[in-house]
C-alpha cells in the first residue's frame, strides 16, 4: 500500500478524510497550521489531533508552531478578503512544508484535508499541490473531499467522537469574518 503524508488542519477535517483514503493508502497525518491563533487554539486543535488519530489508529507527526514564518510570508495582506491571495500563501506555505516532509520521510505522495471545508476552492489547493510536487519530486493527490457530502460527514463524524469544532479558519484574520468568535 502506498505512503501518504495527509496535511491536517484540524481533527474534525481529518475524520472523513481519514476515511476516504485509508483503502487505498497507509496514512500518516501532519499536523502543521502556524496560521492558527492564538495558541490556546492551536493547543486545542492538536491536542484533538492526538487524540483522533490514536483512536483510529493512525500515526501523527507534529510540525513547528511557526508564527513569525507565516506572518512574514503573509505581510501586506493582512487586508485581503476571505479566500483571497493571504489564503493561497497560506495553503502554499503548509503544502511545501508537508511536500517536503513526504519526500524526506520517503512517502509515495502528499495530500491535505483543506479540500474538505465548503469555504475552501479545491481548484486553487489542488493546483498549489501539484506545483509543489513537480517542484521537489513526489505526486501530489488532488482531492475535493467536500464532495460526495464529505463535509457533512465530518460534521456527523466530529459530534460523535466529541472534537472541538472551530468555525473560522484558524488565523486571526480569518477570525474578523466571524464577529461571534472571541
Amino acid at each position: 500500500m502506498k505512503r501518504l503524508l495527509l496535511h491536517t488542519c484540524c481533527a474534525p477535517c481529518s475524520t472523513w478524510s481519514i476515511e476516504a483514503l485509508r483503502n487505498e493508502y497507509d496514512i500518516t497525518c501532519f499536523f502543521y497550521n502556524p496560521n492558527i491563533q492564538p495558541r490556546e487554539e492551536y493547543d486545542m486543535r492538536l491536542s484533538d489531533e492526538r487524540r483522533y488519530c490514536s483512536r483510529v489508529g493512525v500515526d501523527l507527526v507534529e510540525g513547528e508552531y511557526e508564527i513569525e514564518e507565516w506572518e512574514s510570508e503573509i505581510r501586506g495582506h493582512e487586508n485581503d478578503p476571505e479566500g483571497g491571495e493571504r489564503c493561497r500563501i497560506c495553503y502554499g506555505m503548509r503544502l511545501l512544508e508537508t511536500g517536503g516532509r513526504a519526500a524526506k520521510g520517503g512517502f509515495d505522495a502528499f495530500t491535505t484535508t483543506l479540500t474538505i471545508s465548503p469555504h475552501k476552492d479545491a481548484s486553487v489547493i489542488n493546483s498549489l499541490g501539484e506545483d509543489i510536487a513537480v517542484r521537489i519530486g513526489i505526486p501530489f493527490v488532488s482531492l475535493d473531499l467536500k464532495k460526495r457530502d464529505g463535509f457533512k460527514k465530518s460534521i456527523e463524524m466530529s459530534h460523535e467522537h466529541d472534537l472541538h469544532r472551530q468555525d473560522f479558519c484558524g488565523c486571526m484574520y480569518s477570525r474578523r469574518s466571524h464577529p461571534g468568535v472571541q
